[in-house]
C-alpha cells in the first residue's frame, strides 16, 4: 500500500510505493494498450518509422558507427514523444473519449512549460550527439565513418574499440540516468498541473530520491523494453513503446496524489 509522503511543494504531495510497483505499472499499461490499440499501434508506428528512417539515412550516409549513439539518443526523447499515451490513459482513466487529433496534439495545462522541458531534453540529446562524435574522434581519429561490416569488426576486437564501448556506454548511461531522473513523472505533471517546469523537475527528483529501489527497477525496465525494441530494427517498439507510455502515466498516478 502507498504511504502519503511529505509535500513536494507548489502543492504537490508525493507517495513512497513499494518496490515491486514497477510490474503493477506496466500491467495497468499494458491494460490500456489492449483497451486502445490503435492509438498505441499508431503512435508506436511513427516513432518506429521515424527510427527506421533515421536508421536508413545513416546508411546512406555511410555513417554506420552513429547507429549505437542513435539508440541511447531515442531513450533521451522518449519522455517527451509518448505525451499522447499519457493523455490516451487518462482519457481512459475518465472514461473520455479517444479522438487521435486531439492524443497527437494534446491540450495541456501549461503549454509552454512542458515545451520548455522538451527543450532541456533536446540540449541533453544535442550534448549526446556532440560527445558521441568526440569520443569517436578520440578513439580513430578523423578518419572518415568506416562501413557497417568493418565498424562491427573493429568495435568487437579492437582495444580502441572495446574502449570506444566502454566509455560511450558510461557517458550514454549516465546522460540517460540525468534524464530519467528529471523525466520520471514531470511530462504528465506538467500535462495536468498548473506548475512551472522547475517544479516539474524538482519533484520528478524528489520521487526518485524517495523511492530508490522501486524507481530503479523501473529505469532498468525501460531500458530493456526500449532496448528489445531497437534489437528488432525498431519493429519491436510498436508495442514496447506504447507499453512504456501507458505504463509512465500511471507510474505518475501511483506516486503523486490527486490535487485536493
Amino acid at each position: 500500500m502507498s504511504i502519503e509522503a511529505a509535500p513536494a511543494g507548489a502543492g504537490i504531495t508525493l507517495r513512497v510505493v513499494d518496490n515491486e510497483a514497477p510490474w503493477r505499472w506496466l500491467a495497468q499499461g499494458w491494460t490500456d494498450f489492449r483497451r486502445a490499440p490503435t492509438v498505441g499501434l499508431f503512435q508506436g508506428g511513427l516513432v518506429a518509422l521515424f527510427g527506421l528512417a533515421a536508421l536508413l539515412a545513416l546508411w546512406q550516409l555511410e555513417a554506420a558507427a552513429l547507429i549505437l549513439p542513435l539508440g541511447a539518443g531515442f531513450m533521451l526523447a522518449g519522455p517527451m514523444l509518448a505525451v499522447g499515451l499519457y493523455e490516451t490513459s487518462r482519457r481512459l482513466e475518465t472514461g473520455e473519449p479517444l479522438d487521435i487529433g486531439r492524443l497527437l496534439f494534446v491540450r495541456t495545462r501549461r503549454p509552454s512549460q512542458l515545451l520548455l522541458l522538451g527543450v532541456a531534453l533536446m540540449g541533453v540529446l544535442m550534448i549526446w550527439v556532440r560527445i558521441a562524435s568526440l569520443l569517436f574522434a578520440l578513439f580513430f581519429g578523423m578518419s572518415a565513418y568506416p562501413p557497417l561490416a568493418e565498424w562491427v569488426g573493429r568495435l568487437i576486437f579492437s582495444l580502441d574499440g572495446l574502449a570506444f564501448l566502454l566509455v560511450g556506454t558510461a557517458t550514454g548511461a549516465v546522460l540517460a540516468g540525468i534524464v530519467f531522473i528529471i523525466s520520471a513523472i514531470s511530462p504528465p505533471l506538467l500535462m495536468v498541473r498548473e506548475v512551472d517546469v522547475v517544479t516539474a523537475i524538482i519533484t520528478s527528483i524528489a520521487v526518485v530520491r524517495r523511492n530508490p529501489r522501486a524507481m530503479l527497477l523501473w529505469a532498468w525496465l525501460i531500458v530493456l523494453l526500449t532496448g528489445f525494441g531497437l534489437a528488432t530494427c525498431f519493429v519491436g517498439l510498436l508495442v514496447t513503446f506504447p507499453l512504456i507510455g501507458h505504463a509512465t502515466w500511471h507510474a505518475y498516478r501511483d506516486l503523486v496524489a490527486e490535487e485536493e
